[in-house]
């Protein structure tokens, strides 16, 4: 079965919502030291742009977490692949993840950080996919929703391709 990609978000309209989450995270961080935990390995495009956006101190660790494997529908089976390097206790963590979806993996992932001790502890995503969401999760800062298709690119991958592409698209079938 071959698959194509069809353009969802152009790179143009991605760079300027980020733009603009890194603004209204710089305001409600200010005074404060920011720690951003990266959702690998899609989060990291994601990440690496929001950070350069964000005009408070930030500090950076990375965490991987499956559910996925090599199927285009979440398992909802939660495997840690990659801890953090450092505790997270007494600090501002924003989790930076690239979609929520179904809501499984994530609220699996903040209520374990939660139990970690940080200070405070909030939710970031590129895209959320509110038409799936079997648990609820508070998603703080929200780049796009966009409706329930299986979407590549900027980060995320079907099958571990289109992750470099500079936009999102719409993976179709066949």
């Amino acid at each position: 079965m071959a698959e194509h990609v069809r353009v969802l978000l152009t790179e143009e309209e991605v760079d300027k919502r980020i733009q603009e989450i890194g603004d209204q995270i710089s305001k409600d961080y200010a005074g404060k030291q920011i720690h951003l935990i990266c959702v690998l390995k899609g989060g990291s495009f994601f990440m690496c742009e929001l950070a350069k956006r964000i005009t408070v101190p930030v500090s950076l660790d990375f965490m991987s977490v499956s559910s996925y494997g090599k199927d285009t529908k979440s398992s909802g089976v939660v495997k840690i692949v990659k801890d953090l390097d450092e505790s997270i206790r007494d600090k501002d963590v924003l989790v930076v993840e690239d979609i929520v979806d179904s809501g499984r993996t994530l609220s699996y992932l903040m209520e374990m950080l939660r139990d970690r001790g940080p200070k405070s502890l909030r939710l970031c995503t590129l895209l959320d996919k509110p038409d799936r969401r079997v648990i609820d999760v508070n998603v703080n800062y929200t780049g796009f929703a966009i409706p329930d298709k299986f979407v590549v690119g900027y980060g995320l991958d079907y099958d571990q391709k289109y992750r470099n592409l500079p936009y999102i698209g719409i993976v179709e079938f066949d």
